[in-house]
């Protein structure tokens, strides 16, 4: 098939009627009818000749013979096979002629000019496309010829689709407009359609590079369309089959395929590369960049191109969003879509369904930050934090050490791209934070503060969710876990990370080598990530020297002194919890962490709940001594004792 035509389909279809093409094709047919009943074809050949002067354009049969490649009797043969369906006068004239109300290969030789005894064979185009199909392929002479469905409505001019096609696939929106970058790419893919035939596009954001595949469809006026290879057949026969359908519909109705190998099933992308070369299906397969699987090896051994889909830089981002503002009939201040273009680089479509929200009142910040939250699946959890800085208890080095984190987060644009630290430096344009300290000091809750002041979702990763025992399943979890935060700007926090950014191990057996694989490959998705990563350890010395020589920041969170403790009581206590009598200086005497001060004060609380609806000192004593008790040790008797005299 030739795609490189930027032609939409044919002007002279679309200035006739459905029953100017049926005229066309029934005139062609009363010529053969003609020959059926031994009369003379010629007043009919004059009729048709009469009607093609004033009808422009070709008829759809002219276009079915040219597209497969019909010989003179091959298209006679499908126009009178079909003919019984068309008119219902011919099953009667062939029933008289040769005694059976359908068209056989014995009739078609016996009958039509031209003959040849290959026409029916099943690498000529009448079967190899499944023009017609012999009813009983043992018996090819004397068994009705059965014509396609999806052929004879095309004949007469109905706009239809192949039934069983329309169940594997779905149409592919074709996007307004692609920014520079990637519609340089769509126009590769339709210049290595002519050159190479099959097409594969890979990419971070799959819903980007899809458009970009239905873009390359449109521009040769194809009607692309999708199809999820996890609903395509394993077996190579059936397979071949299919895409030898999908093909025809292709020429019948200039349909362009985007197959999605997402959840493909092993071996099924080499069968596919086996297949599509020797078929003229116009086809684009598309792939995320996330490692491992049936998927990357079978593209490993695919001769075919494979074309890197980018992201965008923020200042396309930008205009990419301006744009999208634009259509949606909202005008947003420069500074906040550039801002929000810095932050979020979201897919092409839900840039689109972003600026949808704005013009029904969103702002364009939030809009943008709640879109990719479903990409994160169950492998973490996204929280919406709402804690400031007020209720951040430590020293000032640490205080000054997370706002200079916030402000790199925020100002990253800024000084990358604008200030041109991004071209002096091949570091990735993320931050990797690790926050250090024993269990309790306020690592998660500063996580909490800095996402909260930066105005984004906090992806807080559930390690049982992302640790796999299988090979390259871990990885291909945080590939997923890092793209979604990547596009939606979320800070991803790493509680406990020498579970995953620990030492690498000598190698003994092959689990140590994949786990050593699976370490490195961590360390090269942390420092290309673009946004805030925050890891948090309670042992620092277990990391991965090469991991943490890639942080940008490592903050020590110190144990908390008698004075930090006493402001973590007070803290701890909401305004509208009834009390009596409490010494919070004694409390801080208790040796206990932030966390703990945090958990006793709620246990506390449900103590005076049930006993009088007041909290006392005696409930709060009660609490530190059962926090303490957690760890096997004793309350100091100043902490938890009888008050002492004046």
């Amino acid at each position: 098939m030739t795609v490189t035509s930027t032609a939409t389909p044919d002007a002279g279809r679309q200035e006739r009627s459905t029953t100017a093409d049926r005229d066309l094709v029934v005139a062609e047919l009363d010529v053969l009818r003609a020959l059926v009943v031994g009369g003379d074809p010629a007043p009919a050949r004059a009729r048709l000749d009469g009607l093609r002067a004033r009808t422009p354009g070709d008829s759809r049969l002219d276009e079915v013979a040219a597209a497969f490649d019909l010989s003179s009797f091959e298209r006679a043969t499908l126009l009178l096979a079909s003919g019984p369906d068309l008119v219902g006068d011919v099953g009667r004239e062939l029933a008289e002629r040769t005694g059976q109300p359908f068209l056989t290969f014995a009739a078609a030789l016996a009958i039509l000019p031209d003959p040849h005894w290959d026409a029916l064979t099943h690498t000529a185009p009448l079967r190899s496309w499944s023009l017609l199909r012999p009813q009983d392929a043992s018996a090819l002479l004397a068994t009705p010829l059965l014509p396609d469905e999806r052929v004879v409505h095309h004949l007469v001019g109905v706009e239809t689709s192949d039934e069983r096609l329309d169940g594997l696939s779905r149409p592919l929106e074709t996007p307004p407009d692609l920014p520079p970058t990637h519609a340089a790419v769509a126009a590769e893919v339709v210049r290595r359609w002519a050159a190479e035939g099959l097409v594969v596009l890979r990419g971070p954001q799959p819903r980007s590079t899809r458009e970009i595949a239905a873009a390359a469809c449109a521009t040769v006026g194809l009607e692309p369309r999708l199809v999820a290879a996890s609903d395509l057949p394993t077996s190579g026969p059936e397979l071949a089959a299919l895409v030898r359908r999908m093909a025809r519909e292709s020429l019948l109705g200039r349909v362009g395929w985007v197959l999605d190998l997402e959840q493909a099933p092993p071996g099924l992308v080499p069968a596919v590369g086996r297949v599509v070369p020797t078929s003229e299906v116009p086809l684009v397969m598309t792939v995320s960049d996330r490692p491992g699987g049936a998927v990357a090896g079978g593209l490993d051994g695919l001769a075919v191109p494979v074309l890197r889909v980018p992201r965008l830089g923020a200042g396309e981002r930008a205009g990419t969003y301006a744009r999208a503002l634009r259509r949606a009939g909202v005008h947003v201040p420069e500074p906040e879509v550039a801002a929000a273009a810095g932050t979020f680089d979201l897919a092409l479509p839900d840039v689109r369904v972003a600026a949808d929200e704005v013009a029904h009142g969103v702002s364009l910040w939030t809009a943008c930050r709640r879109r990719p939250r479903a990409d994160v699946g169950g492998l973490a959890r996204v929280r919406s934090t709402t804690v400031g800085w007020d209720r951040l208890v430590l020293p000032d080095e640490q205080l000054a050490q997370l706002r200079a984190l916030v402000a790199a987060a925020r100002h990253r644009t800024t000084v990358l791209d604008a200030w041109g630290f991004a071209a002096a430096s091949e570091r990735g344009r993320g931050t990797a934070a690790l926050f250090a300290g024993d269990s309790g000091t306020g690592k998660t809750f500063a996580a909490e503060v800095v996402a909260h002041d930066l105005a984004l979702d906090l992806v807080h990763v559930d390690l049982s969710q992302v640790v796999d025992k299988y090979l390259g399943e871990t990885e291909k979890r945080l590939a997923q876990l890092f793209d979604a935060a990547e596009d939606g700007g979320m800070v991803l926090l790493f509680d406990e990370a020498d579970a995953l950014f620990g030492k690498r191990s000598e190698v003994k057996d092959s689990h140590d080598r994949y786990a050593n694989v699976e370490v490195g490959y961590l360390l090269q998705r942390l420092e290309a990530f673009g946004g805030l990563a925050v890891l948090t350890t309670n042992a620092r010395s277990a990391l991965d020297v090469a991991f943490t020589r890639r942080l940008s920041t490592i903050v020590t969170f110190p144990y908390p002194d008698r004075p930090a403790r006493l402001r973590m009581w007070q803290q701890s206590l909401p305004p509208a919890l009834p009390t009596a009598d409490l010494d919070l200086g004694r409390l801080a005497e208790a040796d206990l962490s932030g966390g703990a001060i945090a958990a006793a004060a709620l246990q506390a609380a449900y103590l005076a709940a049930d006993d009088g609806g007041v909290l006392t000192m005696s409930h709060l004593a009660q609490a530190v001594r059962w926090e303490l008790a957690k760890n096997g040790r004793v309350a100091n008797r100043g902490a938890t004792g009888p008050r002492r005299p004046a």
